[in-house]
C-alpha cells in the first residue's frame, strides 16, 4: 500500500549515495523501481545539508521528465546494517535533554569537528562515527541541529545527532 501526501506518493527507501558537494544523489525504494534523485534542497527542507550512504529514508516522489524525484523528505534513520562496526547508541542517551546547537565547523578527512550550544561557552566535540550513526554524512558551518550530550574525559561530546527541525517536531 502506497501512502499518499498531498497528492504524491509517499516511499520508503534508503539512500544508494549522496554528495553534498555535489547536491544530490540516489534512493532506492524498498518495494524496487527505478532510482529516485534526491537532491539537497529536499534534505534542506527537512533540516539537514547531507544523509550517509544507506541511512534510511521516508519521502514524497514525483514523476519529472528525468525520472522519479524526491520533493520533501519525512524521516531519515541511521543505516541498519552491520557492515559498519559503529559503536551502539545507549538506551540511556537517549533519556538525555536535546540541546540547540549550530555547527562551529565539521572536518569530514579529519573525522570530527565541533558546535556550539546556545548559551553555553564550551565548545561540543562531534566525532565522525556519532555522525554516521545518526544518519548523516557532514555537517556545515552555521547548520543547526539538536546534540544529545555527554561530558567525556577531554569535555562535553554529542552522543546523537538531529536536524533541529527534526527534534522540534519530537517536542510537540
Amino acid at each position: 500500500m502506497v501512502e499518499v501526501e498531498r497528492g504524491l506518493p509517499r516511499v520508503r527507501g534508503s539512500v544508494k549515495w549522496f554528495d553534498p558537494a555535489k547536491g544530490f544523489g540516489f534512493i532506492v525504494a524498498e518495494s524496487g523501481g527505478p532510482d529516485i534523485l534526491l537532491h539537497v534542497n529536499a534534505l534542506r527542507n527537512f533540516g539537514q545539508s547531507s544523509v550517509c550512504d544507506r541511512a534510511g529514508i521516508v519521502v514524497s516522489v514525483q514523476q519529472t521528465q528525468r525520472g522519479l524525484q524526491a520533493v520533501e523528505v519525512f524521516e531519515v534513520s541511521p543505516p541498519d546494517d552491520g557492515e559498519v562496526d559503529m559503536p551502539e547508541l545507549d538506551p540511556a542517551d537517549e533519556l538525555l535533554t536535546l540541546e540547540p546547537a549550530r555547527v562551529k565547523w565539521f572536518d569530514k578527512v579529519k573525522g570530527f569537528g565541533f558546535a556550539n550550544v546556545f548559551g553555553r561557552p564550551e565548545d561540543v566535540f562531534i566525532h565522525m562515527e556519532v555522525l554516521r550513526k545518526s544518519g548523516f554524512a557532514e555537517l556545515q558551518p552555521g547548520e543547526a541541529v539538536g546534540l544529545r550530550i555527554v561530558e567525556g574525559e577531554r569535555g562535553r561530546m554529542a552522543v546523537s545527532i538531529s536536524s533541529w527541525e527534526t527534534a522540534l517536531h519530537k517536542k510537540e
